[in-house]
């Protein structure tokens, strides 16, 4: 249980609320920041302002899985009002208090940094990312039907990248029967896609594998589908870019091209934000469990 633990939840979207729901069934006291236009309610939470009085005796801040833009700013779909991550803030945050995120950008990284306050990226964990790739995937074929005129069945399809969510789009365009090319640079990348059944090449020789595509499922996150490679695909084809933003593909050359390029970070909270909520949720209750149950031990 988290009796007597300080939560603040600042911002975010649907997947919070099973957070919160998470944290509040294990009695945790919650604190909403930026959720005044929230209808729902939650035993054992509160609604506050962003203010440095806030953060005083905190155990953990929630920011969304975005963290904060490049000067502070964080999302928040249930409010109209700015919300800002100031030093001053972090500035009266307790260090033993942990800030959670999903990924963070520089900006949050040096404030916490310079206060010594521990951040957690849980897109980072390789069990949440594994997790969060399967409503990827689900999320990206829904794409894929809604752009094209052929089935995924007989399709010719490209994985480029084969970390946790290539694997798995991968590993479910094979099981819809279509033909699977998957792009990888390390070669036990290569081995593995071999073993599992795919037809795997070196992502420097992209241009050649990409004359007969139908479909490309981008998930490095660096510069790949160049104006190069791109001139190198028939029209008919689609990217749908997985890749953090700005993703891996060259979408002003596409566009000229006549290629249709979507940008699609973020689909599981998109297609499936409650099931993409539990997993942040269980995550992240299980982390302050143990940092709660290593100061009771300590104290």
């Amino acid at each position: 249980m988290l009796t007597g633990t300080q939560v603040a939840f600042i911002g975010g979207d649907a997947r919070q609320l099973e957070v919160i729901q998470r944290l509040t069934e294990l009695d945790a006291t919650v604190t909403l920041i930026g959720f005044d236009n929230l209808k729902q309610t939650f035993n054992g939470a509160s609604h506050a302002e962003l203010t440095e009085d806030a953060f005083a005796d905190l155990d953990a801040v929630l920011l969304p899985v975005v963290g904060t833009d490049d000067e502070g700013r964080v999302e928040g779909v249930f409010t109209s009002k700015e919300l800002r991550l100031t030093d001053a803030c972090l500035a009266r945050l307790p260090k033993r208090a942990k800030v959670y995120a999903g990924l963070a950008k520089p900006y949050l990284r040096n404030l916490c940094q310079q206060h010594g306050i521990a951040l957690i990226e849980l897109l980072e964990r390789d069990d949440v990312a594994i997790y969060n790739s399967i409503p990827t995937a689900e999320g990206a074929l829904l794409l894929a039907i809604q752009n094209t005129d052929i089935t995924i069945h007989g399709s010719n399809t490209l994985v480029l990248g084969f970390g946790r969510t290539g694997m798995t789009m991968a590993r479910t365009l094979q099981g819809l029967g279509a033909r699977v090319l998957v792009g990888v640079r390390k070669e036990e990348h290569y081995a593995r896609a071999y073993e599992m059944g795919f037809q795997p090449f070196h992502t420097s020789e992209l241009q050649q594998h990409v004359g007969d595509a139908d479909i490309v499922f981008n998930t490095v996150p660096t510069p790949i589908l160049t104006a190069r490679v791109i001139a190198a695909m028939p029209p008919r084809a689609v990217i749908i870019d997985l890749a953090s933003k700005p993703g891996g593909t060259d979408f002003r050359f596409a566009e000229r091209r006549g290629v249709k390029a979507l940008l699609a970070p973020g689909l599981p909270g998109i297609v499936a934000p409650k099931t993409a909520g539990r997993i942040i949720a269980a995550v992240v209750s299980q982390l302050i469990m143990e940092d709660t149950a290593k100061r009771g031990n300590e104290a």
